[in-house]
């Protein structure tokens, strides 16, 4: 099942701004229960995005159908706003399945990325197709600040630039690229600020304000529709929790610094938003808590009560037409699993 995704760009009034908080509301719920399942066995592995609700369900809002997003191992929250089926993306996570069991043409969300800073390549190189097709999808890619130091970023950005190719290369800056801090492996400082050199704009905003991430997304992906090129938005927040559950944060970085950046949860912000402009009560927000629980139970029992695939996928799979070698090594593995 899916969270319902958003698929029109209006401005960003009452009704947008509740759907981006319920949507927002939804991915820490189900980001929680995702390490909780981890910890009990359910999942063998997980990388939590708690911290970044904003950065991932204000720009995955700015897309429409047609339009696609390319993320890596922790975009739970733009699943959420592509309204992608939320069981066959946490059954990913059971490194059982070849990019989990949701269709990602359907959705417009490719299959989870684990390669840093592969989806980059992949966003350059669809964008790229759109236009020789003559259609008018645009393409967004997900990196961290720690993959922006890989080849395949500045490859990906000058070819885009180069094509006027319709991609927005989406960089959520959360402070550490896994136990190093940005400042130590981002040359100037910015992410944002290399888009010069390409010749392409380049915005850095704040990744915890759900309304401007969704607005200067928008805005760079109808500049990419228009024809006009990629654009560089460098989302500045922070990863609340390990970089994945099979980190200790505590190693690296100090409590203090995590104490001070819950005074900017993205969640608590867009609440006291919501409620100072009198669009957010008591009761409306314990509704969309309840609806957020309700999607964590359906998610949990969908997980727990998913069937073995076979193990023939290993090599069914790999390639459109099996090789002799993934024949040889399917009939030995048959041999060995007596099947």
């Amino acid at each position: 099942m899916g969270a319902g995704a958003i698929t029109d760009n209006a401005t960003v009034g009452p009704d947008r701004m509740l759907s981006l908080y319920r949507s927002m509301a939804i991915a820490r719920a189900l980001d929680l229960e995702s390490v909780a399942m981890q910890r009990q066995g359910i999942i063998p592995g997980y990388a939590p995005m708690r911290g970044q609700e904003a950065a991932q369900i204000g720009s995955g809002a700015a897309l429409v159908d047609g339009d696609f997003a390319f993320g890596t191992y922790r975009e739970l929250g733009v699943a959420v706003a592509r309204g992608v089926d939320l069981v066959g993306y946490i059954a990913t996570h059971l490194a059982a399945w070849h990019g989990g069991l949701y269709n990602p043409k359907e959705s417009g969300f490719a299959a989870i990325n684990a390669v840093v800073a592969g989806s980059v390549l992949h966003a350059a190189g669809w964008a790229r197709g759109e236009q020789l097709k003559g259609s008018h999808g645009v393409a967004i890619s997900y990196f961290g600040d720690g993959a922006s130091s890989q080849g395949e970023v500045h490859e990906a950005m000058n070819f885009a630039a180069l094509e006027k190719s319709p991609v927005v290369f989406f960089c959520q800056n959360n402070g550490w690229a896994i136990s190093v801090p940005t400042e130590k492996q981002v040359a100037g400082g910015s992410v944002a600020a290399r888009a010069q050199g390409y010749g392409m704009p380049g915005e850095r905003i704040d990744g915890n304000d759900v309304v401007e991430v969704f607005r200067v997304t928008s805005e760079a992906v109808e500049r990419a529709r228009r024809g006009e090129g990629p654009t560089v938005i460098e989302a500045v927040t922070y990863r609340a929790g390990p970089h994945s559950t099979s980190d200790d944060p505590g190693r690296y970085r100090s409590l203090a610094e995590e104490n001070s950046w819950q005074k900017r949860d993205p969640i608590v912000l867009m609440r006291k938003r919501l409620q100072a402009d009198g669009q957010l009560d008591d009761a409306a927000d314990a509704r969309i808590s309840e609806e957020a629980a309700a999607v964590v139970e359906e998610v949990r029992d969908g997980i727990v009560h998913l069937a073995a695939q076979p193990g023939s996928d290993m090599f069914t799979f790999v390639f459109a037409e099996p090789t002799a070698a993934v024949q040889e090594q399917l009939e030995e593995w048959k041999e060995a699993s007596h099947v």
